[in-house]
């Protein structure tokens, strides 16, 4: 007789049960969005019974929470590895340095993307719905980081580098997450109506990447030029 909570018969360690759930959740969330996706086909694909899904995670709107904060803790991790050699005292005035720091941002999170196309796929799910899931599950500390970068650029805006009229959270919202998101997700459009062209190769990717960046850059910062009289 298997052991309670034990995958297929063997004894499991919770820190890798608690993995696998993860990770098969995420795959039927991807698949079927918060709505469609069943504790049932969850446990299917992590190879574990449901009683230890409900033990470690509650429900299912407290797994779907965790599998979020999952992916926001690791897109907090490598963007701020990435850049925290770039906030220095003068990176809000200098042009230069802000332009380095908002690239590699934006570039960091379309790798992010194409390197979890699962939690792509779950952001285009709550877009479509209205984000009335994850309105469920959020709160101010979910995204204490983004407000700390939001101040940053809230520092280079009242310095004139970036462009008035929208606050900074909208705009880094609106030109990187959806610029990014939308691009890749709408990969298997192009192709549809571009057939025989490389849309989807490394190499497609990353001239992709760098157009996206350099869009969003120009629309988002006022060069020194624009400045003059």
């Amino acid at each position: 007789m298997s052991e309670p909570g034990s995958r297929r018969g063997r004894v499991h360690d919770a820190e890798g049960a608690r993995e696998a759930i993860l990770n098969a959740a995420e795959e039927v969330f991807a698949e079927h969005g918060f709505d469609g996706a069943r504790i049932d086909a969850i446990a299917k694909v992590a190879g574990y019974n449901k009683s230890l899904i409900f033990q470690y995670y509650g429900d299912k709107l407290h797994l779907y929470a965790a599998v979020v904060r999952r992916a926001d803790a690791e897109m907090s991790v490598v963007q701020n590895q990435l850049y925290a050699s770039l906030l220095d005292e003068d990176t809000v005035t200098n042009a230069h340095k802000f332009k380095t720091l908002l690239r590699t941002a934006i570039g960091s999170f379309f790798d992010y993307m194409v390197a979890h196309p699962r939690f792509m796929r779950i952001m285009t799910w709550e877009m479509a719905e209205g984000w009335h899931t994850f309105a469920q599950i959020f709160s101010e500390r979910d995204i204490e980081d983004v407000y700390q970068f939001r101040d940053l650029l809230a520092r280079a805006q009242d310095a004139g580098l970036l462009r008035p009229g929208v606050d900074t959270m909208i705009q880094i919202l609106m030109t990187t997450y959806f610029f990014c998101m939308c691009y890749l997700a709408s990969v298997p459009l192009y192709k549809m109506v571009l057939p025989g062209e490389d849309v989807s190769s490394p190499a497609a990717l990353a001239r992709a990447r760098e157009y996206i960046v350099d869009f969003v850059i120009h629309g988002m910062v006022i060069d020194p030029v624009e400045t003059k009289p």
